[in-house]
């Protein structure tokens, strides 16, 4: 190869060789034809001639030597001017960034750059004189350079687009093959290796940009500056607007909207090119359809490098749902406020830092002293005296540090007086747990606490004659047990019998026995020196007294005999009684408060069997009343199972209507045992019996059925209530079962109320409060019955919703008569109300005491006033049935069944 580059031989010797062959051709001739002539003529000659002959061949000889060498000195020049051309273009093609190879006709390779070398890895010993296009190729695949055949790679460089091959190195090279007018090629390579990683990368974000647009959830759109045609617009664009991108691109907003929103976005556009930074935010309101949307829209210009308005770029939301919460979260907040500042309790709320106050409602100025705008940003110290505030910052402290709810009460003096309140302090924690707010509430509960002081002391009381009741009797008993077993002392329990109180209500009316339990209490009271005495049921008393026994229990029966057989005016009515007791021994009699009083009733039992106004100290052999007792046990268990049992309805009517005829609201469903042998038997004694043997279960669902059904039958849909007792709800599944006999007899839920009493809920509260929601649940009503004859009745009252409560016929008797029992009667009104809770009342007997309870606004009423228990078909015109000529068959007050 000539040089570089170029191969041996090439067309720069062509002159000097043409020269040459004319010489050499020149001489031949001489010496052949030409020659043996001339030597001829030269021998026929003269000397002259042959000196001018000689000199002649000199003068040739001469010029065609001067030619000759005129000849190679221009060839030599052009031979060094081709070399320099060469050696330029060839320093001009090593130069380039492309790889470039040059073939002849022939298709042998005449020149290749030091760049294609480069990109392949080759040398230039790797290139052979006669190397073809083909062998170079086959060279590189050879050499893991070409990874496509030498056909597939010249099919495709020679296209106008060429080809990229893939190195091993990770390298990319563009090929492109042209081929000469000579029949020779051009092929440049080039390293694209950076170009196309950027081009990926290019495509990528490009992607990943439009990947980000087409799925925030904010609506976006570009439209041209010049003619407000959109350009672009992303999914949620297309889903708002509810058209297809295909059809928003290339449209003006008129194109697409309504006259009125594109009116509202051309001067959205118009106010965001005119905007000082390119920006304008706005809302707006659109049409989507049938309705008005609000949009919140930002709207940014695109400038070009000639800091010329090129695009338009719009991005907007739906704010209309934003917009509709704000307004409610600001009507929200005003009710939160009227609601606080209403709430009758005094609230206050405190920067547990500083102790400053932030709100106060209303209610709180009856103990800030002030009005509530002055309140804020003071102190505990600013508003009250230095004694109090004291108190009340430790308090708060206190608070504050336990982190917790703290309730106390405490009295506070106010512009009434001094007055108890219940104090709550609760300490709002922000999000790192530090105390950021002190709320403080202050409920005045003075009424409140008096009105339980009263309805504890019912409670224990009984509502008559203020003597204590049957629980409080059992509690003094225990206590005097426990007090003589230690001491090693005796003592009497007295069962009493009020002789005659029956035949004086029956002579005389309810008032007249009234006024004489009355009578007949202060009596005991006088003559029991010291001892206990309470009033066990309606016409029963219980007496403890101390002393050596049983002498001392004798002594005071014979002085209480004597002092009740003495005469008692009443209201100008002269009336006598008696007293029959029974009497047991501590501890030679029972050890417990129930079997003391039990073996004192049962020796009452005796001495009733007697005669009435003896006396009787309990012996063993009494324990027949036991066995009679078991007796009794066996015919109630058979009495269930052949259907002896049946239901007696008492009306309950609507206390305020009841003096115009009455308006019947419904009935209280009562069992009633009529014996073979014994005839009718009190509820009184059947009903305790069941409890204890567990047969109250069985009659408890019978009772409850059969109530159930007899309701679903009348033609006026009344009410119908049902006793639960403490056992048949506490240990049974008394939900499923009221579930089970509505949808059996198709009674409404409504129709059904369920009373009870707090012994369901003193056994296991959380249990007894469950099953109560549950049946509440159910669509049934909950009834309290006998309320205020139990000690805890107002905790459970705050603890569920009842429906309805029902005053124990204790309280009832005696309206008219005792003041006390007018005020508990009235305060019981007024609590029910308060809790949203209708009241009835049992036990009334009298007009007095209708009209006491209907001014008092007592919701309903039940008793003997209104009407007996009797069998139902007694009732048929109540209950909307033809009237039958059924035959009354009242037995009286009974007690309350499950």
């Amino acid at each position: 190869m000539a040089g570089k580059n170029w191969q041996a031989g090439g067309g720069i010797m062509i002159p000097a060789g043409i020269v040459l062959c004319l010489a050499v051709s020149f001489w031949a001739v001489s010496v052949s034809g030409f020659g043996s002539s001339l030597v001829q003529y030269f021998e026929a000659a003269g000397p002259d001639v042959i000196s001018d002959a000689v000199l002649g061949g000199l003068v040739i000889g001469s010029f065609l030597v001067a030619i000759g060498l005129w000849v190679v000195s221009t060839l030599r020049r052009f031979k060094r001017s081709q070399l320099r051309r060469n050696a330029f273009v060839s320093s001009a093609l090593n130069n380039l960034k492309q790889g470039v190879v040059i073939t002849n006709p022939r298709q042998r390779i005449v020149f290749l750059n030091d760049r294609y070398l480069e990109i392949y890895g080759l040398s230039r010993s790797d290139i052979t004189p006669d190397m073809t296009g083909r062998d170079l190729l086959e060279l590189r695949r050879q050499r893991g350079k070409l990874n496509v055949s030498v056909e597939e790679f010249r099919e495709q460089a020679g296209k106008p687009e060429g080809m990229v091959t893939e190195l091993p190195s990770g390298q990319s090279v563009h090929v492109k093959h042209f081929s000469l007018a000579n029949g020779g090629s051009v092929a440049t390579h080039e390293d694209c290796s950076e170009q196309r990683e950027l081009s990926r990368q290019l495509a990528s974000t490009k992607q990943f940009l439009e990947s980000v647009l087409e799925n925030v959830p904010v609506c976006v759109a570009a439209k041209s500056i010049e003619d407000g045609r959109y350009i672009f617009a992303n999914r949620a664009f297309e889903r708002f607007s509810r058209f297809s991108r295909d059809f928003i691109i290339g449209k003006r907003a008129d194109e697409i909207f309504t006259p009125d929103t594109a009116a509202s976005i051309e001067a959205a556009d118009r106010a965001a090119l005119s905007a000082p930074e390119s920006q304008f935010r706005n809302e707006f309101m659109v049409e989507r359809g049938s309705k008005k949307r609000v949009l919140a829209s930002s709207r940014v210009i695109a400038r070009n490098d000639r800091n010329e308005p090129e695009f338009l770029i719009a991005l907007f939301d739906d704010v209309t749902e934003h917009r509709l919460l704000s307004y409610e979260l600001e009507n929200t907040k005003k009710f939160l406020e009227l609601v606080i500042d209403n709430v009758p309790v005094s609230l206050t709320v405190e920067n547990p830092r500083d102790g400053r106050y932030l709100l106060a409602n209303r209610s709180a100025e009856a103990i800030l002293n002030r009005r509530r705008e002055e309140v804020a940003g003071l102190t505990a110290a600013e508003i009250f005296n230095e004694r109090e505030a004291k108190l009340i910052v430790a308090r708060d402290q206190a608070a504050i540090k336990k982190r917790k709810a703290l309730t106390e009460e405490h009295p506070i003096s106010t512009k009434d007086g001094l007055r108890l309140f219940l104090t709550r302090r609760v300490t709002v924690l922000d999000e790192a747990g530090e105390p950021q707010y002190l709320i403080k509430t202050h409920e005045d509960v003075t009424d409140r606490r008096q009105t339980e002081s009263r309805m504890a002391h019912m409670a224990y009381h009984d509502g008559l004659t203020d003597l204590p009741n049957r629980a409080a009797f059992l509690q003094a008993l225990t206590q005097m047990i426990e007090a003589c077993t230690e001491a090693g002392e005796e003592f009497a329990v007295l069962s009493i019998d009020l002789d005659g109180l029956r035949e004086v209500n029956d002579v005389f009316g309810h008032a007249t026995g009234d006024k004489l339990l009355i009578e007949v209490a202060q009596r005991m009271q006088a003559s029991a020196r010291g001892g206990v005495v309470a009033r066990l049921s309606g016409d029963e008393f219980g007496l403890i007294i101390d002393g050596k026994q049983p002498i001392a229990g004798m002594l005071l029966a014979e002085q209480l005999a004597e002092t009740m057989a003495k005469e008692i005016q009443i209201d100008g009515k002269s009336v006598r009684t008696g007293v029959t007791t029974g009497i047991s021994i501590f501890p030679h009699n029972g050890t417990d408060a129930a079997s003391l009083l039990a073996n004192a009733g049962a020796a009452l039992s005796r001495a009733k069997a007697k005669s009435r106004g003896t006396i009787s100290i309990y012996e063993p052999e009494m324990d027949q009343q036991i066995r009679d007792r078991r007796v009794l046990h066996q015919d109630l268990s058979i009495a269930i199972k052949n259907g002896e049992i049946s239901l007696y309805y008492q009306p309950q009517a609507s206390s305020r209507q009841v003096a115009d005829n009455g308006q019947i609201i419904g009935f209280e469903a009562l069992a009633r045992w009529r014996h073979p042998v014994r005839g009718f038997v009190p509820p009184s004694d059947f009903i305790p019996l069941a409890e204890e043997s567990g047969l109250i279960f069985e009659m408890g669902q019978w009772i409850l059925r059969e109530a159930c059904r007899e309701a679903a039958s009348w033609p006026v849909p009344l009410q119908v209530a049902v006793n639960l007792s403490p056992a048949q709800f506490m240990h049974g599944d008394v939900v499923s079962l009221v579930h089970s006999i509505l949808l059996e007899t198709g009674l409404a839920p409504g129709r059904l109320e369920l009373e009870i009493t707090e012994g369901v809920l003193i056994e296991d509260f959380d249990r007894g409060l469950a099953l109560l929601r549950r049946l509440k649940g159910l669509g049934v009503r909950i009834s309290m019955d006998d309320f205020g004859s139990g000690y805890s009745s107002l905790s459970y009252l705050q603890a569920f919703p009842f429906d309805k409560i029902k005053i124990d016929r204790a309280f009832v008797m005696n309206l008219g008569r005792n003041p006390q029992s007018a005020a508990i009667v009235r305060a019981v009104i007024g609590l029910g109300h308060g809790l949203e809770m209708s009241i009835v009342a049992e036990g009334v007997e009298t007009q007095e005491q209708l009209s006491f309870l209907a001014e008092e606004g007592c919701d309903a009423v039940q008793g003997y006033f209104i009407g007996k228990p009797l069998p139902i078909d007694q009732y048929d015109a109540l209950i909307g049935r033809p009237v039958t000529n059924a035959v009354s068959d009242a037995t009286g007050p009974a007690r309350k069944t499950g």
